[in-house]
Formats: structure tokens, sequence, C-alpha cells
């Protein structure tokens, strides 16, 4: 039988259980424990919100939600996002998984930092970045149960000093190529923790293009 945590059941299927220990094998474990609980929290998004969704899939696009961060899956000029979705679709071509599931989690995965959008994408899409959203930010914190939230959180524990943690974790995955970070969030951490670092600007983009008017 599946393990269950919160009311969740955790797929264990083949590709599941081999993309749990690439990740494990792949990540600090406080990025390891956080795919999971992304995992779980939009599954239990996805309950509330009566989506029906592919477990497997949501699994597999929260396990790489954040692989992009971590080497051998580091670019030399992509967003980290990128590199997460990318990770995501050979591992799951490499096992038959058919062109439109690879698309979901490709999406779930490169717009998971990309705030607004997501929800209105299909179910896989929206409930990483739902996952994502609670674990990271808090987002709907409320309308989790406080025994839903202490049991994610006791299979998966968000250890010490998480916030900075994570944090951290995404700085190190951008400070070496920070054009990634334009119009998106990791602007902010970088912000934050590189003191070199200085923020492209839009409208200087359009006033300073080549052209004329």
């Amino acid at each position: 039988m599946p393990k269950i945590i919160a009311g969740v059941a955790i797929p264990d299927s083949r590709i599941v259980l081999e993309a749990e220990q690439l990740v494990r094998d792949t990540e600090s474990e406080l990025l390891y424990h956080h795919s999971n609980r992304v995992f779980l929290f939009g599954a239990l998004s996805g309950q509330r919100q009566g989506l029906k969704v592919d477990a497997e899939l949501l699994y597999l696009g929260a396990m790489f939600h954040d692989m992009g961060l971590q080497p051998p899956y580091v670019s030399a000029d992509e967003r980290f996002e990128v590199d997460g979705a990318n990770a995501a679709a050979a591992f799951m071509r490499a096992h038959g998984v058919n062109e439109s599931d690879v698309d979901d989690v490709w999406d779930a995965i490169a717009l998971h930092t990309t705030p607004g959008i997501p929800k209105h994408k299909r179910p896989v899409v929206a409930l990483v970045t739902a996952g994502v959203e609670m674990d990271v930010l808090g987002l709907d914190y409320d309308a989790f149960s406080a025994e839903q939230r202490r049991e994610v959180c006791a299979h998966h524990p968000r250890g010490h000093d998480f916030k900075n943690g994570i944090i951290d974790a995404f700085a190190c995955g951008t400070i070496h190529k920070p054009l990634t970070t334009f119009g998106n969030v990791k602007a902010d951490v970088l912000s934050l923790r590189d003191p070199s670092y200085v923020r492209l600007n839009f409208c200087d983009m359009i006033l300073n293009s080549s052209w004329s008017e």
C-alpha cells in the first residue's frame, strides 16, 4: 500500500521511486524535504479545490522543481527553472513518458516562480506552484489545517531557519548567472545576498535600445 501523509497517498511507481532517489542523491536535505512538502501541499490544495490531477506527474514536477539549482543540472545561461524543467523532461523521456505529460511537468517547473499565471493553467502546473507558494511564502497558510501542516512537516521537516536556508539555496544557484534573474523573483534574492548585484531595469532597456525613437 502507498504511504499516506496528511491524507495524501504518495505514488509509488518505479519512475517515482527512481525520481525520489535521484533527488535525494543530488539535492541538499533542505531542498529534498522542501520538494516533498511542495508535492504534499500541492496535492492538498488540489483536494480543496476539487481538481483532478495525476499524482505521479505532480510528484515529478514537485521533486524536480529546484533541480536547476544543483550541479550537474545548472547551466551557464538558462534560468534555473528552465534547467530544472529540462532535467525533468530528460528523466521522463528516458522512462518512456508520453510528450504531453512531459510538457505538463516542464511547464509546471518552468513557471513555478512566475506569479499569476500557473493558477490559470492545467492542474499539474497550477498545483506545483500552489505547493511552492505555500511552503516558501506561506500563501493560503490558514486554508490548510494545523493538523495537515503538522503531519506534512513531521514527515518532511523544515529544519532550523528554513527561511534563510531556502534564500541561500536560491542565491547559490543563481549568483553565477545574474542576468537570468531579470524579470523574475530571483532578482530579489540576489539583491539581498549579493552586494555586487545590479538589477536590470526594463525601462532603461527600452530607453537605451538601438531604436532611434
